[in-house]
């Protein structure tokens, strides 16, 4: 199907897939200031915080539009349990396990607060740190451990790191910036391990762009593992200005995150809960999401490929490769107005570029050809 895609229609995508996604802009039409920023930022094209390019599903705006009327009310906590018991059903876990909100950066200052001194993180470097910079200021430290030289979580080395002041573990699965996995034995061995010793915080952003639903480290937390998975709706499911996601743990742990006010009704907005309840229900967009990603992934990887750049296995929704000039590359981008990911210290000579539409994909692949050349034969 991803295959049939390509060369059909506008762009690449065939006249159902382009109707599917106006279908979304026309709706959202009708919400007044409904993305507004997205249009008002139409000239630059935006690969470099890993958005999704086709936007959430039609049924979202018309959640949206719904709650208008109510938004003098203040949202309550039967709002916020159904929406955890529609998760919950999904993830096939108790509604207790649930913790609604984009919770990663609570949960360290939460974590920080439950030893003297803070303790420490053990997490991936480079990698994203919100959990980590969030303790900080409560005395939390990080505790970088490499990636391996596939760029992935290197396991070995994460769990030698953890020792009797680790308040967590973070691994981000999809990684970021690499995109990489960890093979899925040596995975859940890890979790097994890891989470005997500390609290083990798997950060599934971007879990939905490949085939990995069977990856998910939710089903070791089902068997009792001390794990702690967040899930975020600003990346497949399209709802990045509406800064909502939802957490699954232990329900001990569920409970103390809840009971601090962590997804409390007052830090939730009906908007969001309405439009993450409407997006979380229409799994067949996402589904289509997948293909359309995984096939602008694939002329990205392609052309990187024939260039002799080197590259990870991303199951992400972005590429990242060995450019022969990154700083160039990305000075270049700007004058052609894309953006594209910053650098990730270590490594500097790598870019990030988050796969966009068809037309999107084709200014990345002019990009790469004006400022790489193919190697000689």
């Amino acid at each position: 199907m991803v295959g049939a895609m390509i060369g059909e229609g506008h762009d690449g995508f065939s006249r159902r897939d382009w109707l599917a996604v106006s279908g979304v802009a026309l709706a959202a039409a009708a919400v007044p200031g409904c993305c507004n920023a997205q249009t008002s930022g139409a000239a630059a094209v935006r690969l470099n915080l890993n958005e999704s390019a086709f936007g959430p599903s039609p049924s979202v705006a018309k959640a949206i539009q719904s709650q208008l009327g109510n938004i003098t009310r203040y949202v309550d906590q039967e709002e916020v349990d159904a929406l955890a018991r529609q998760i919950a059903a999904i993830e096939g876990v108790t509604s207790e396990q649930i913790v609604i909100g984009e919770v990663l950066e609570p949960l360290g200052l939460y974590l920080a607060r439950q030893r003297r001194g803070g303790g420490n993180f053990v997490y991936s470097a480079p990698g994203y740190t919100a959990l980590v910079d969030a303790a900080a200021p409560l005395g939390g430290v990080g505790k970088p451990v490499p990636l391996n030289a596939r760029l992935e979580n290197d396991l070995p080395a994460l769990l030698a790191a953890i020792d009797s002041d680790t308040l967590a573990v973070n691994l981000v699965n999809p990684h970021n910036p690499s995109g990489t996995t960890n093979d899925r034995e040596a995975f859940d061995t890890f979790i097994g391990e890891a989470s005997k010793r500390a609290l083990v915080v798997v950060d599934e952003a971007y879990l939905e762009y490949d085939d990995l639903a069977g990856r998910s480290a939710i089903r070791l937390l089902r068997t009792g593992a001390n794990v702690l998975v967040f899930r975020t709706l600003a990346k497949a499911y399209g709802l990045a200005g509406l800064s909502i996601g939802y957490a699954v743990a232990p329900t001990p742990l569920a409970k103390g995150l809840r009971d601090a006010g962590i997804g409390a009704p007052h830090s939730l907005s009906r908007l969001n809960l309405s439009a993450a309840s409407a997006a979380l229900a229409d799994q067949a967009y996402i589904a289509r999401v997948r293909e359309w990603t995984l096939a602008g992934r694939k002329r990205l990887e392609q052309a990187i490929d024939a260039l002799g750049l080197e590259r990870t296995e991303s199951r992400a929704n972005f590429v990242y490769f060995r450019a022969v000039a990154a700083d160039a590359l990305r000075a270049e981008a700007g004058k052609r107005n894309i953006r594209i990911g910053r650098a990730f210290p270590p490594l500097a000579d790598w870019v990030r570029i988050t796969v966009g539409t068809p037309k999107e994909v084709e200014a990345v692949l002019r990009l790469l050809r004006d400022t790489h050349h193919a190697p000689a034969r």
